[in-house]
């Protein structure tokens, strides 16, 4: 049927998700964690157990099988698999075509004590003796690594294998095929007078999303971009240029940030910021689709607004879900399955099964210009959360001006396509400087730049000291209120924990 969705068109594997990349706290012996059905573990389907899945594979065959390691494992480790022996056989198969060493990315603190009856070891790292196992006759591996994410080299063969060599998956998806068909999809979802409303941010995923629903229906789709208060530098004018002029887009532009900041007044809690944004940009978009659907009324392509377009992407959808208790929660501000029931909108997830790597490409066959497609994402309540502390007019000043001085120069060097992601932060402490010839106490940004594919783990980006001195030198010599820059160099061991962002 043309209405069903992708993972019902194509061939699929199920992802059973117990937090891996997604600030998952559980351990499988903990009282309240959580577990598979256990009859996944006697039947003979192919099963593949990632970090957590490793782990509770292996608690389901014996609960001291798995312990809390006396060494946490945050990061890159090199893995072996030297300890394969029969390369026929299908204990094998996962690595096939691997070296016998490779580096791999690790986020774990428990690891395997014993390996599970019925099981042989197939992979170790110096910390880990169990990092891969797999059944002696059954179709069952486990890993301690994520091969899923950029930063393990290797972790898209080892996929493929596991997908098409043990599963026996076909490979008949492709973005063309995807983009046609997601299409037909919509236009037979919302019908030949639906409407359908949409927030935009001038963001990859939401830009990418309503150029796809554009190319299904037209001017029946109604995009809408609110202005905050915190958004970068003239972002809202060059957002309102690039889609309408350039992309030819059915835009609304609403200028709300008097009642945003005011909400915003004396919170420095980064979730309440989050909470409070939320709320707001749900009241406002209301507010406005009211409009939207009254003007759309008495058009020529009178319809109903029914549907409410989001740019999630799949990651999205991982990181918004909780299994138990808001702590696990990590993108409040996301709207995965918060959609308010007074809407009585339906939704539309066009971009739901893809990674940000994948709706670039998708960006690219649906003619969104180089620029756009590659534009480094920004977050929902932004510059609010890049202020660790009061959101002010003054303060979010400083940071603008920062974050444009820092993205200008690195489009200068030619380093924006290399860098995933970029920002200045502002933080809420102040140092001691000397600038002409008086002291003076003021406040202190923070730099950050990674680079990453899959956007569910990031490294930083290695900028010489040269550039770092050019930037810091700018920002201190054209903002007032700045005297000290810093760069922060640690791994994101998830990219959403990347500095409140």
């Amino acid at each position: 049927m043309e209405t069903e969705e992708p993972h019902k068109v194509f061939d699929t594997l199920l992802v059973i998700d117990f937090g891996s990349q997604s600030g998952g706290p559980y351990s499988v012996y903990a009282p309240d964690a959580p577990h598979a059905d256990p009859a996944i573990w006697t039947s003979s389907i192919p099963v593949l157990g990632i970090c957590y899945g490793l782990q509770e594979l292996a608690y389901q065959h014996g609960q001291n099988n798995v312990l809390a390691g006396e060494k946490r494992e945050y990061g890159y480790a090199n893995i072996n698999f030297e300890s394969i022996v029969d390369k026929e056989d299908h204990k094998s198969d996962l690595f096939q075509g691997l070296e016998d060493t490779i580096d791999v990315w690790m986020s774990h603190g428990d690891k395997l004590a014993h390996l599970p009856e019925s099981f042989t070891a197939i992979a170790s790292t110096s910390n880990a003796k169990f990092a891969g196992i797999a059944h002696i006759s059954k179709p069952h591996y486990g890993i301690q690594f994520h091969p899923e994410v950029s930063h393990t080299r290797q972790g898209t063969k080892i996929l493929q294998n596991f997908a098409v060599n043990i599963c026996n998956a076909r490979r008949h998806w492709t973005m063309e095929e995807f983009m046609g068909k997601e299409i037909s999809r919509i236009q037979a979802l919302v019908g030949p007078k639906g409407q359908v409303i949409g927030a935009v941010s001038g963001g990859v995923d939401s830009t990418v999303a309503a150029k796809i629903m554009n190319s299904a229906i037209g001017d029946r789709f109604h995009a809408v971009l609110v202005d905050n208060g915190v958004l970068r530098l003239n972002e809202a004018e060059s957002v309102r240029r690039m889609l309408t002029q350039h992309l030819g887009i059915n835009l609304t532009v609403i200028d709300a940030s008097d009642r945003f900041l005011s909400d915003l007044e004396g919170v420095t809690d980064p979730e309440q910021k989050r909470k409070i944004i939320g709320k707001n940009f749900i009241n406002v978009f209301q507010e406005t689709a009211k409009h939207i659907a009254a003007d759309a009324s008495s058009s020529p392509k009178a319809g109903e607004i029914e549907w409410l377009l989001q740019g999630t992407l799949y990651p999205d959808v991982i990181e918004s879900i909780s299994f138990k208790g808001p702590s696990q929660t990590i993108k409040t501000h996301h709207n995965v399955g918060g959609l308010p029931a007074a809407m009585h909108l339906k939704l539309i997830e066009p971009l739901r099964e893809l990674f940000k790597d994948e709706v670039r490409i998708l960006g690219a066959k649906l003619g969104i210009p180089e620029d756009l497609v590659w534009r480094h994402p920004f977050p929902g309540p932004g510059l609010a959360i890049r202020i660790l502390g009061e959101v002010t007019r003054s303060q979010i000043a400083i940071a603008r001006q920062a974050d444009h001085i820092f993205i200008e120069e690195i489009v200068s060097a030619g380093l924006y396509r290399q860098i995933s992601q970029a920002f200045a932060a502002l933080l809420p402490v102040k140092a001691v400087g000397v600038m002409g010839d008086k002291r003076v106490h003021e406040q202190v940004i923070a730099l950050r730049a990674v680079e990453t594919t899959d956007f569910m783990t990031a490294d930083w980006f290695p900028f010489d000291g040269v550039f770092l001195k050019r930037v810091s030198s700018r920002i201190v010599n054209e903002i007032d209120g700045v005297c000290r820059v810093v760069y922060d160099v640690n791994s994101a061991l998830s990219y959403i924990e990347r500095l409140r962002a």
